[in-house]
């Protein structure tokens, strides 16, 4: 089934590829049927009868994901399906409020249910996280930033939850920016030489480069990088850190064991970022369910 031109465009917007999102959504569809029927809906629910379908949250959080919820709906149910939405991905929600409306044929709403809560769950899950890192530093001028530590095959939309929730993205692939890590630095032997191995090959590619010490931030910073991860610092050393780094230029983001408690006192040392790889490799999903309201066979 294609999708409407009104949820690719809505896609689009969100800067999520709609083929890509399509291909996700077969593959979990198709892992959930596994080649079969749903047996419970096809033996329960008389295949004429029509009914709507209302997303609404249990719990309060931020949703995000909601064209991909309607990729799913559209994808079992084809052009029959008719999609509304009364809260928007980036709304803050409280437990009752509806958050997606389907109305079409009882079967392939219930077929749907599972693949479409999983998606959107998590990614309002992702949202609901950053917005709290978000709003534990406002007004510090630091930013709060995901990691590549996302789920297989989820990058581009776990990333795009983040953003929902008010949070910035790193790197999106290996390619798009270079990250000399520990491991780099043992085998280039030394901050200085990985970061101009970086530099000759790809002179065009934004460099930053991770730093367990002070020491290292001032090579760093000698050595000319453009961003540099400050790994497991203290507070005292973040701040010294800053000192070294501001003066030319160059930002600077924490990483490594953040707290949500700890964030205030972590972006007043003066970092730009901190970067939080709990955002997409360990949180709670939002939780939302389906509540059905049926009619009668053929009728909405």
């Amino acid at each position: 089934m294609s999708l409407s031109t009104t949820t690719m465009a809505a896609l689009r917007a969100a800067g999520l590829d709609p083929g890509a999102v399509q291909t996700l959504v077969l593959a979990a569809i198709d892992e959930d049927l596994a080649g079969g029927v749903d047996a419970t809906t096809t033996a329960t629910v008389p295949s004429a009868l029509q009914g709507r379908a209302a997303v609404v949250a249990r719990a309060p959080g931020v949703v995000a994901g909601l064209p991909v919820a309607a990729a799913v709906f559209e994808t079992v149910l084809g052009s029959d399906v008719r999609l509304t939405f009364p809260a928007a991905d980036g709304d803050r929600v409280t437990p009752g409020t509806a958050v997606l409306q389907a109305d079409g044929r009882v079967r392939g709403l219930l077929t749907a249910e599972r693949t479409a809560l999983n998606l959107l769950c998590h990614l309002s899950g992702v949202a609901t996280l950053t917005r709290a890192w978000v709003d534990a530093i406002a007004g510090t001028g630091a930013a709060i930033r995901d990691t590549r530590k996302t789920m297989p095959g989820l990058r581009s939309l776990e990333k795009y939850a983040v953003r929902q929730g008010g949070g910035e993205n790193h790197r999106m692939s290996l390619s798009d920016a270079a990250l000399v890590k520990d491991n780099h630095v043992v085998a280039a032997g030394g901050v200085a030489a990985a970061f101009a191995a970086v530099r000759d090959m790809f002179p065009d590619l934004p460099v930053e480069v991770e730093c367990d010490t002070v020491e290292q931030v001032k090579e760093a910073v000698v050595a000319g990088a453009d961003l540099i991860l400050c790994d497991n610092m203290t507070n005292p050393d973040l701040r010294a850190s800053v000192a070294i780094a501001r003066p030319a230029g160059v930002r600077l983001e924490a990483s490594g064991g953040l707290t949500l408690g700890q964030a205030r006192s972590v972006a007043a040392t003066g970092v730009d970022y901190l970067s939080v790889g709990a955002l997409t490799h360990s949180v709670p999903a939002l939780d939302l369910g389906l509540d059905l309201s049926s009619g009668s066979p053929g009728t909405p």
